[in-house]
């Protein structure tokens, strides 16, 4: 119940935030999502969330940013095209075979894991993803965000596109395994 009810006043909050912007009124256009600024320690990249396309998916990444969640994190999958954060297990290099594997936890949770939307967004360079298991179902979608750094049209209709990258794209470019994520910030 209480779970629901933060989840409600989360995405309300959203909603009435964009829903009287300037931007939003008569524009016909969705208004700019909030921002989340990942700095690493290859310089800040910055993602505007898509709350108008996934609500729920938004909230929960908008969630666990708030909180700080993402800070300490290392990038724990990073090939062409790709670069994967969000396993706080990457807090521990002892537990590096299980790096992918962990998730945010009930602590954080704002909805229950299943509720995570597949987007009709095509998965273009910038795209900001959440990721899931191989094996498992977009709703087990939990804390681990991925940025495509090319193209993977294989992924559309398969995954949610919680956001994109709107500054900072030379920086994702960069990003090599084991990087961190100094700091995160919400504006």
């Amino acid at each position: 119940m209480r779970r629901s009810l933060l989840t409600v006043a989360v995405l309300g909050l959203l909603s009435s935030t964009y829903a009287t912007s300037p931007s939003a009124q008569g524009s016909g256009t969705a208004p700019p999502g909030p921002v989340v600024v990942l700095t690493t320690v290859k310089g800040d990249i910055e993602i505007e969330l898509l709350v108008s396309e996934a609500p729920k998916s938004a909230a929960r990444i908008l969630e666990l940013a708030s909180k700080g969640f993402y800070r300490g994190l290392l990038f724990h999958w990073v090939t062409p095209g790709v670069v994967q954060v969000g396993d706080p297990l990457t807090r521990d290099m002892t537990k590096r075979e299980l790096w992918g594997t962990g998730g945010s936890g009930p602590k954080l949770s704002v909805r229950p894991i299943g509720v995570a939307e597949v987007t009709k967004r095509k998965f273009e360079r910038g795209i900001v993803g959440l990721a899931y298991r191989s094996g498992e179902k977009p709703e087990q979608a939990d804390s681990q965000i991925f940025i495509l750094t090319a193209p993977n049209p294989a992924l559309n209709g398969k995954y949610v596109a919680v956001g994109r990258v709107i500054k900072g794209m030379a920086v994702a470019d960069k990003i090599a395994k084991d990087d961190m994520v100094k700091t995160v910030a919400v504006r």
